[in-house]
């Protein structure tokens, strides 16, 4: 497999590490043929002995999965999709960033970085970019306008591989203030789920005086003596609220069959070679990220029209095999030292939007708690933890209610 999936267009001075060059997605053909090759060559194996996901990814799905893959499925149609967009490459402390910038048509847009999780990628957020930027289209007002910057994570995708340990969450956190204000931004606003939510929280914590708010749909708003509870096997602490017996419930399945790969990946991640080696070793990896995700993921591949399309699940699993990215990407838990789902002790404004089919439930008690100066809580009908891929219309709705109060200090300061 070739190293460079990408073409940069566009010189860099040798000089100039802060230059924005702008960039280009030109995959080699053989490397289509030979994902395909290795897709149709996978050693499957038996089927499990139970007749439910209990023991992971299901053969059938993984097969049907496969067929498509090797058959029908057509990484040019996303690889368009990537160009049609501005993207650019720009060096952050020695590492090259990946990014769409999208700016708006409107007036005051207020400027907005996304960022996604794992196993995740920028393929995840490409739906929510016109309502966001173009929300007088989608049922919005030109009021409601964002700029958008939605970023590759160090070792994710385009961007580039640390060769060297110390890009955790907190110094990504860094790394996008130093993006938004490179891009011209004296004042914008963060978003995320998954460790973009984690990210995006350790945004708010250092609070930069750029920074307005941020918006989040994986909270890490769960009370310490309840997390402490959920992950150590210990009983439920009493005088909760049947909402929070449920989220309580919620997190201790997580913590004890829900996030295995969490716990291997953060001690041992160079260990997992067969993801990196087996395209449907890293997609069965990917599929297995939580129960409410791939249950959708399997239905979809069995043939029901779900929040995602056989095409959405290929196109986030290929973009980390073409560009090789499965171990790197992979190396955040090994670099990570905060919890998960943790209060981090954000100071500025925080909008949450609560998707019932997360893997951590907030009630807004526990929001409430957790940030003193919550601006927007809702909780919505539907969707689950890949919030911009399955739901792209109610989490753009979600961002232009969340963030509108802040938009007058956004006016004031340009």
């Amino acid at each position: 497999m070739t190293q460079a999936v990408a073409t940069q267009q566009g010189s860099k001075p040798a000089t100039d590490k802060e230059s924005i060059r702008p960039f280009h997605v030109n995959v080699a053909e053989a490397d289509l043929t030979e994902l395909r090759r290795r897709v149709q060559a996978t050693k499957f194996p038996d089927r499990e002995t139970v007749t439910d996901a209990t023991q992971g990814v299901q053969l059938a799905t993984a097969q049907a999965l496969a067929r498509y893959w090797a058959t029908e499925y057509d990484w040019r149609k996303i690889e368009a999709k990537l160009n049609a967009l501005p993207q650019f490459i720009t060096e952050i402390d020695g590492l090259d960033i990946h990014f769409i910038h999208l700016r708006s048509k409107h007036e005051n847009a207020l400027p907005l970085i996304v960022t996604h999780g794992w196993p995740g990628s920028i393929i995840e957020q490409m739906k929510i970019i016109d309502p966001l930027t173009n929300p007088t289209a989608h049922g919005g007002k030109a009021s409601d306008a964002f700029d958008v910057v939605i970023p590759s994570m160090p070792g994710f995708g385009f961007s580039g591989r640390p060769t060297t340990t110390g890009w955790g969450p907190d110094h990504i956190a860094r790394a996008w203030t130093v993006l938004m204000k490179r891009l011209g931004y004296t004042k914008f606003v963060a978003q995320g789920g998954d460790w973009g939510s984690l990210i995006t929280e350790l945004m708010g914590v250092q609070a930069p005086p750029e920074l307005l708010g941020i918006h989040i749909n994986m909270p890490g708003a769960v009370p310490a003596e309840i997390d402490k509870a959920a992950s150590t096997g210990a009983p439920m602490p009493g005088g909760l609220s049947p909402e929070e017996k449920l989220a309580f419930e919620r997190l201790q399945f997580v913590y004890s069959k829900g996030v295995a790969y969490g716990y291997q990946l953060g001690l041992r991640p160079q260990t997992m070679y067969g993801i990196a080696d087996s395209p449907v070793g890293l997609a069965a990896y990917f599929l297995d990220h939580d129960a409410w995700s791939y249950a959708l993921i399997s239905r979809v591949f069995a043939g029901e029209a779900a929040g995602l399309t056989r095409d959405d699940v290929l196109d986030n699993i290929t973009i980390a095999w073409l560009t090789n990215t499965a171990i790197s990407g992979a190396r955040i838990y090994w670099e990570s030292k905060f919890g998960y789902f943790s209060v981090k002790g954000v100071s500025i404004p925080v909008a949450v939007s609560s998707f019932p089919d997360e893997i951590d439930l907030c009630p807004r008690s526990w929001a409430e708690r957790a940030y003193p100066k919550l601006i927007h809580y809702n909780k919505l009908p539907k969707g689950g933890h890949f919030a911009a891929f399955e739901q792209p219309q109610l989490l753009s709705e979600e961002l232009r209610v969340g963030f509108r109060s802040l938009r007058s200090a956004q006016v004031k300061a340009a």
